[in-house]
């Protein structure tokens, strides 16, 4: 019911042709090795991706289709790229478990993480839902969340959303066409 509620979300939530770009707009927020700032990153495509460590599917298969993308770059575009995994479990999800699980993906993936009110002011400014869902299962609950991957420019402008899904080609040519 989790897994279904979750895809519901998604769909719901996906960008739609036409439609405005939430507002994006600076934060920072906590990784193993010290705060993240957006603003820090200026000069660098950022890729923002809001999820959880202990998503079972979308999460790994999201990071998974931007892992791919980075291996197609030349060094110099990806020293100008990188993605923040932003945590909505901040429960479970820890900075060091963060780093931990953004490592398994690619290099340039930063886990980062905050409050509860931090999450939600980011996650709104990014136009991200979620909410915990009570589950029978070891873990007590999953976390249903839209699983669209924002594109943030040199300058720290939102200026795409990718939904889940978006091929690795389709991404490379994204980050091609902000850098």
């Amino acid at each position: 019911a989790g897994l279904l509620l979750g895809a519901l979300a998604a769909y719901l939530t996906a960008p739609r042709s036409g439609e405005p770009l939430p507002r994006g707009g600076d934060f920072t927020l906590g990784a193993a090795d010290g705060p993240v700032a957006l603003a820090g990153l200026r000069g660098r495509l950022v890729l923002i991706y809001f999820g959880y460590a202990s998503c079972p599917d979308v999460c790994p298969t999201s990071l998974a289709l931007t892992t791919a993308p980075l291996k197609e770059l030349t060094p110099a575009e990806l020293e100008r790229v990188r993605v923040l995994f932003i945590s909505v479990d901040p429960g479970r999800d820890t900075p060091a478990k963060l780093k931990q699980y953004a490592g398994y993906f690619h290099p340039n993936i930063t886990g980062v993480t905050g409050s509860p009110e931090a999450l939600a002011a980011v996650a709104a400014r990014y136009g991200a839902a979620y909410r915990m869902t009570p589950v029978e299962s070891a873990a007590g609950y999953v976390v249903d969340h839209t699983s669209v991957t924002s594109v943030v420019a040199l300058d720290g402008r939102l200026v795409e959303q990718l939904p889940h899904g978006t091929t690795p080609p389709d991404i490379v040519a994204a980050i091609r066409r902000w850098l």
